[in-house]
């Protein structure tokens, strides 16, 4: 399938959102619109899976009869593959395309409760079909966000089964190609899905989204060097669509791993993990607090990649100096500001020869006190720090400020440096907010690369160019106004504070100013000026009347 014509059935999708949500939020339609575009795959998934499992009987699934001997002893059958196989069951009476037509039809005839019933005793079947199962906690509650009693759909039952039918109808005469193992047609349009709600939802879009340019850079810099992953993780991570982009950036990621606080935005990572065709025994998402309840610490991996709550609240208690993830450290983060807790979690997961990084707010760079510490800390005692890149304002839904990417390595290519970016000047213009167009992507990336690749060199000026850090430090720069390698000497100059324009000159000099034309073009002012004032007097005293300017100008 082209490009064009996944476009097409993206936009498609976004017009039945649109059409059919009437007066309810983006946000709250969200889980309905997405609940039901998982449950249209769910069902084409086990319509394939089954009908290859008959292949050699000559059947198709909605042939078998069910509550017959014999199509009994085959569902029975199907039902031991597809748990073991794709995790989850469905019978040919349940499938999406049967309900559809079954609610097209009774909805002429009337029936303004049947679809509504059968419908929420599916998905249910879904979830119990699974329990006992290696796949039960990835189907556990899935479907919980779908209330279909919600007086959002309608007031009534008709209502509410009217907006349901024509839902299901729409969706069903989409055809998403899955039989087409090399086309992610529903897994783009998924995402395409996701990130249009989020530019509709204000401040609930960071809970579940990260502009897919934001994750591009992100799953690059993990990615750098390496062809595959054995394990890639986001502890905050949303709807899991950070953790998926990472997945487009290698040839094979072995494990996924992620936590999310919200209840909802959990169920949606799951069901976007599962949509993209990621087995469920290559996926662990859990829901809880990630600082106050972590559940894979006993783990590291390869590659950390997460947008953490911006400055968000959390305990800082006292407890937590007992915390082998913060006691190193001696401080914790403020409470008021989680952000370093954040940051000290995950390099706490983050493998010897792994890569984490993370979308912090500016202030990381150059606040005091105890964060002023644990940048100390990092820099100087473990020397992880690895570059320093700022993004554009008003890149992210929700917030304006502007914002930045750390990169940590426990191995550095380049101990003794650090490499600063500064983006913040390179983006587009759009209408409600700025997004970044892979051109400045790809500067951001090929910047990191080759200075990961020793690329770059001090000037042979016989010795290295004086930096910005401090007396005589030792950086130099590698474009200019753009990009900058400190020395570990030249933030200790600096007192750690690790802001950008400290190390990029982004000033912009003045063009002189030539004060000998000034000063004629003044004196030519001045001699129109009199001319105009004559003409003003001859014109009056021709008029007979008093000039309103002086007979000497």
């Amino acid at each position: 399938m082209s490009e064009d014509q996944k476009k097409q059935i993206q936009q498609h999708l976004w017009n039945i959102a649109n059409e059919l949500r009437g007066k309810m939020d983006a946000d709250e339609f969200k889980d309905y619109m997405l609940g039901f575009i998982f449950y249209k795959y769910l069902s084409e998934k086990m319509y394939l899976f089954a009908n290859e499992q008959l292949k050699e009987d000559g059947l198709q699934y909605e042939q078998l009869i069910e509550g017959t001997t014999d199509g009994d002893e085959m569902l029975e059958f199907l039902q031991e593959e597809a748990l073991e196989g794709i995790g989850y069951f469905l019978k040919p009476s349940q499938l999406f395309s049967t309900i559809a037509n079954k609610g097209a039809s009774k909805a002429e005839e009337g029936d303004s409760s049947f679809i509504l019933e059968e419908l929420t005793q599916i998905l249910n079947y879904i979830e119990q079909s699974t329990m006992g199962t290696e796949s039960e906690d990835d189907f556990n509650k899935l479907f919980e966000d779908l209330d279909l009693t919600s007086t959002k759909l309608g007031r009534t039952e008709k209502a509410k089964n009217d907006l349901i039918v024509k839902v299901l109808g729409h969706l069903d005469r989409i055809d998403f190609k899955l039989e087409d193992s090399e086309s992610d047609v529903l897994g783009d349009a998924y995402e395409y899905l996701i990130g249009q709600f989020a530019s509709g939802a204000g401040k609930k879009a960071g809970e579940f989204y990260t502009p897919q340019e934001v994750s591009t850079i992100l799953a690059r810099l993990v990615t750098t060097g390496k062809k595959r992953l054995k394990s890639v993780y986001d502890p905050t991570c949303g709807s899991g669509s950070l953790l998926l982009r990472v997945a487009k950036e290698v040839e094979e990621v072995g494990h996924f791993y992620g936590q999310e606080m919200n209840r909802t935005t959990y169920n949606l990572a799951r069901m976007n993990m599962i949509l993209h065709d990621v087995h469920f025994a290559h996926f662990d998402i859990r829901q809880e607090d990630t600082l106050e309840h972590p559940q894979h610490t006993d783990l590291q991996f390869e590659a950390v990649v997460a947008n953490p709550p911006f400055s968000a609240k959390w305990s800082a208690s006292s407890l937590h100096m007992t915390d082998d993830r913060f006691s190193q450290y001696g401080k914790l983060a403020p409470s008021s500001k989680a952000d370093f807790a954040f940051v000290q979690h995950m390099l706490y997961q983050l493998h010897e020869n792994g890569t984490m990084a993370c979308v912090l707010p500016h202030g990381v760079l150059f606040r005091g006190a105890a964060e002023g510490h644990i940048r100390k800390y990092l820099i100087e005692d473990r020397n992880w720090l690895d570059a320093v890149i700022g993004l554009p304002a008003n890149i992210f839904y929700g917030t304006s400020i502007p914002t930045s990417i750390l990169v940590f390595k426990k191995c550095k290519e380049h101990p003794e440096q650090v490499l600063f970016i500064d983006a913040s000047q390179h983006f587009e213009k759009a209408k409600n907010q700025n997004y970044l167009r892979p051109q400045d992507i790809d500067k951001i990336i090929n910047t990191y690369r080759n200075y990961n690749a020793g690329t770059y060199s001090p000037p042979d000026s016989g010795g290295v160019a004086e930096g910005r850090g401090g007396q005589g430090g030792q950086g130099y720069v590698v474009e200019d106004k753009y990009a900058y390698i400190a020395t570990l000497d030249e933030i200790k100059e600096n007192d750690y504070n690790l802001n950008i324009p400290r190390y990029v000159d982004t000033f912009e000099e003045e063009e002189p100013i030539d004060l000998q034309a000034v000063s004629k073009e003044l004196s030519d002012l001045e001699e129109q000026m009199g001319a105009l004032d004559q003409k003003i007097a001859n014109y009056c005293a021709e008029l007979g009347i008093d000039s309103p300017v002086s007979s000497e100008s």
